[in-house]
């Protein structure tokens, strides 16, 4: 894979995640706290600071997953975007995360980034599905997710913690190939 940003809109890019980052990434949550509220854990507020958003994506990348930040034509954050619980072997599997600024919602900037992340996730890290969950109400990400080729499996009760509460969650998962896995 290739570290050069990748389109995603007219002026919008995808580009993997660094710590000079956290900054941005801080800012866009705070913007984007209010409307993100009833899809996210409620958080500490030393989330919403630079170290935090730092420590988060340390904490991410040392665990081994692989994350990208969109950004602007000015290079700065607009949205986030993890692969979690990579497995190899015979399950060649991981968890998509994804938020996208409030300010730069409804953009085609998530669409476009879960859909190059898929072809990284088969081509480069040679994954045979991936599987991202939504709670059942968020019919945005839902959109984005089927767009790129993601089904719903499943329906998982009291699946995460979110806002205050234990909340069920629509299972999706997209299917990247059938090749026999590389062990």
């Amino acid at each position: 894979m290739t570290d050069a940003p990748y389109p995603l809109t007219a002026d919008r890019f995808l580009r993997p995640a660094v710590a000079s980052d956290a900054p941005a990434l801080a800012g866009a949550l705070l913007r984007s706290r209010t409307t993100m509220a009833p899809f996210e854990p409620v958080r500490p507020e030393a989330f919403y600071t630079a170290e935090g958003q730092a420590q988060r994506l340390a904490g991410h990348l040392a665990a081994g997953g692989r994350a990208w930040v969109a950004v602007d034509g000015a290079d700065r954050a607009v949205g986030s975007f993890t692969l979690s619980g990579i497995v190899h072997g015979a399950f060649c599997s991981a968890v998509f995360g994804y938020w996208v600024d409030v300010e730069q919602t409804g953009k085609g900037i998530a669409t476009a980034a879960v859909g190059r992340i898929c072809e990284i996730a088969r081509d480069d890290l040679g994954l045979h599905r991936v599987e991202a969950g939504t709670l059942l109400y968020n019919h945005a990400s839902q959109r984005v997710l089927t767009k790129n080729g993601f089904e719903e499996f499943g329906v998982a009760p009291k699946f995460l913690h979110i806002d205050g509460e234990w909340r069920d969650h629509r299972l999706f998962q997209r299917l990247l190939h059938d090749d026999p896995p590389t062990l």
